[in-house]
């Protein structure tokens, strides 16, 4: 069975029409917008701060809660704590990638 690629590409933007994905590309262009012209060393820096803060803020909800604030949530508390948990996983995801791609490069013959 062969699939034409102007078929192929004709489904998916029909597809793209039907789910009206304008407000995510938009974001997602505006992001790379944002990145331009930052070099990797620092996007590495800004996420791993990123899931620094993550973290910190879902410790401090917790010790909040663990105290009796009563201006901090159950629920809050765990949403916080599970996109610390999810930003670290894909923090570690990102990192065992880089590995990965260093030992190959490493192992490739001069």
């Amino acid at each position: 069975m062969q699939i034409g690629a102007n078929s192929l590409l004709q489904e998916m933007q029909s597809l793209n029409g039907q789910i009206g994905t304008s407000s995510i590309q938009t974001g997602i262009t505006r992001q790379v917008q944002n990145t331009s012209g930052a070099d990797f060393g620092q996007l590495l820096s800004q996420a791993v701060g990123n899931v620094s803060e993550l973290q910190s803020n879902a410790a401090n909800l917790a010790t909040r809660l663990d105290m009796g604030d009563t201006t901090v949530t159950l629920s809050d508390t765990v949403i916080a704590r599970e996109k610390s948990s999810v930003a670290f996983e894909a923090t570690v995801q990102v990192r065992n990638k880089l590995v990965e791609a260093y030992k190959e490069i490493m192992s490739m013959p001069v």
